[in-house]
C-alpha cells in the first residue's frame, strides 16, 4: 500500500479518496472534503497491478470484482480522479509519459482492410440486443445534439440527425454516400427528409443485416442501400459524402489514404461532413484499456492531426464546429440506460462482461468533462464556390425540419 499511496497523494489534492486494503487497513487521501469515495482492494496483486500500470489495471480490477466501490458509482470514482488531472494541467513527467506512448501508436492504428474488419466485429458484432437496451429507438451510437441537458436522448439523436443533414445542403435526388452507416438510422433519415438517395457502408455484419431490413421494412430499400464493404473499396462518386463517428477507427496511418479517397469519391461541386470524437490537447494515444477491451486499433484525433492531411490532399474546409460537452450528456442518458438494463445485459453475457461496459460508459462521460475530449463536426468541398458565403441555410433548415413545436418556441 505504502507505494500506491504515495502515488495516489500526488494524483487526489480535492475531494476525498478512502482506499480499503486487502486486511482492512485504511488510507485517506485528498483534502478531507467532497466528493468522498471509498474503494477496497481485495488482494496484494491488484495494488501491485495498479501502482505499475493504472491505465489498464484500474478497469481490468474492476471488471474482475478484484476492486470494488463502497460508497458510491464506478463513475463518481473515475470523476474524483478525473477532475483532479484536469487536462489543462500537464507536469514534464505526464508529457514524458505520453511522448513514449506515442511511439508505438503507428503499430497500434495499423488497420488495413481485413484488420479493420476484425476490430469492427470485435465491438460492433455483439449481440443484436445489447444495443437495444442502451441506445435510442433509432440506434444512433454516436454523441447527439442536446438543445439543454433535459431533453431525451432521443429528442438529442433527432437533433442531431437534423444538424448534420443542415450542414450537407442537401437537395432531392442526390446520392449521399454514408461511411460507417452503423444500424442505418441517419441514411433513412436523409433519404426520408430530404429525398435524397443513399449508400451506406459498414464492416459490421450485424449492424449490415439490420439496417437492411429496416430499409424494406420501412418502403426505402429502392432508394438506400447498405453494403458490407470497406470504403476504400468503393469507385463511383457521390454530391455528398458523410461520416459520423467512423473515424475514430481510422488510424493515424491511413489519414491521408482516408481523405484522398472522400476526395476521389466526392464530385466537384460536393460537400462532406465529417463527425469524430477527438482531443483538446493534441496528439495523444488511446488509453490502454480502452484499446485492449472496446476499440482495438481506435484512436480518437486532434484537430491538429485531422487539418493538415485535408490540405495537403487539398480538401477545402468550410466550417468547424466544437460540440463539447454533448458527449458527455450522451454518455450519462446510455448509463443511466444500461443500468435499468443490467439484469437483462447480464443474461445475455456476465457480470463480467456489465462490470466491463460499466467501466467503458463512466470512463468515457469522464473524459468528455473532464479529459478534453470532445466532438469535431468538419465540414469540407472541393470547390470555394460549392456553398453560400454565410451560414444562414444551415439554421433555415434546421428550423424548417424541426418539430412543429419547437419550430413554435423559435418564432416566439
Amino acid at each position: 500500500m505504502f507505494l500506491l499511496t504515495k502515488v495516489l497523494k500526488k494524483m487526489i489534492r480535492r475531494g476525498t479518496l478512502t482506499v480499503i486494503g486487502p486486511r482492512g487497513q485504511r488510507v485517506e487521501i485528498g483534502d478531507g472534503g467532497e466528493p468522498r469515495v471509498t474503494v477496497r482492494l481485495h488482494d496484494t496483486a491488484t495494488i501491485n497491478r495498479i501502482g505499475l500500470n493504472p491505465g489498464v489495471a484500474v478497469g481490468e480490477a474492476y471488471m474482475d470484482g478484484r476492486l470494488t466501490v463502497e460508497n458510491a458509482t464506478i463513475y463518481q470514482l473515475i470523476e474524483l480522479a478525473m477532475m483532479n488531472a484536469s487536462w489543462g494541467d500537464i507536469d514534464f513527467s505526464t508529457r514524458l509519459g505520453a511522448l513514449f506512448r506515442r511511439v508505438g501508436r503507428r503499430i497500434q492504428q495499423f488497420n488495413p482492410v481485413g484488420r479493420s474488419k476484425q476490430n469492427v466485429a470485435h465491438h460492433y458484432d455483439l449481440s443484436d440486443q445489447l444495443y437495444e437496451l442502451f441506445l435510442d429507438a433509432d440506434r444512433q451510437y454516436s454523441c447527439a445534439y442536446f438543445g439543454s441537458p433535459s431533453d431525451t436522448i432521443d429528442a438529442a439523436q433527432e437533433r442531431k440527425k437534423r444538424h448534420i443533414a443542415a450542414k450537407l445542403r442537401l437537395e432531392p435526388g442526390m446520392r449521399v454516400l454514408d461511411i460507417g452507416s452503423g444500424w442505418g438510422g441517419l441514411g433513412l433519415y436523409l433519404a426520408k427528409t430530404a429525398g435524397v438517395e443513399v449508400l451506406g457502408c459498414t464492416l459490421s455484419e450485424e449492424q449490415h443485416k439490420v439496417s437492411q431490413a429496416r430499409a424494406k421494412a420501412q418502403g426505402l430499400d429502392g432508394q438506400v442501400q447498405f453494403v458490407l464493404q470497406d470504403y476504400r473499396q468503393l469507385a463511383s462518386q457521390f454530391d455528398r459524402i458523410v461520416s459520423v463517428g467512423m473515424f475514430e477507427h481510422v488510424g493515424v496511418n491511413h489519414y491521408d489514404a482516408y481523405f484522398n479517397k472522400c476526395r476521389e469519391l466526392l464530385k466537384r461541386d460536393g460537400v462532406a461532413l465529417l463527425h469524430t470524437i477527438g482531443r483538446s490537447d493534441g496528439p495523444g494515444t488511446t488509453n490502454g484499456w480502452i484499446r485492449k477491451y472496446i476499440f482495438p486499433g481506435g484512436y480518437s484525433p486532434a484537430l491538429s492531426e485531422i487539418l493538415p492531411v485535408m490540405e495537403r490532399q487539398r480538401l477545402m474546409v468550410t466550417d468547424v464546429e466544437v460540440l463539447r460537452l454533448h458527449y458527455a450528456e450522451t454518455l450519462k442518458a446510455w448509463q443511466e440506460r444500461f443500468q435499468t438494463n443490467r439484469d437483462k445485459v447480464r443474461a445475455l453475457y456476465d457480470e463480467r462482461f456489465c462490470r466491463m461496459w460499466e467501466f467503458y460508459l463512466a470512463a468515457s462521460e469522464a473524459t468528455f468533462r473532464y479529459g478534453g475530449h470532445a466532438v469535431f463536426q468538419v465540414q469540407f468541398a472541393r470547390d470555394v464556390n460549392t456553398l453560400p458565403i454565410t451560414r444562414d441555410y444551415m439554421f433555415e433548415w434546421e428550423r424548417a425540419h424541426a418539430p412543429a413545436a419547437a419550430r413554435d418556441i423559435a418564432a416566439d
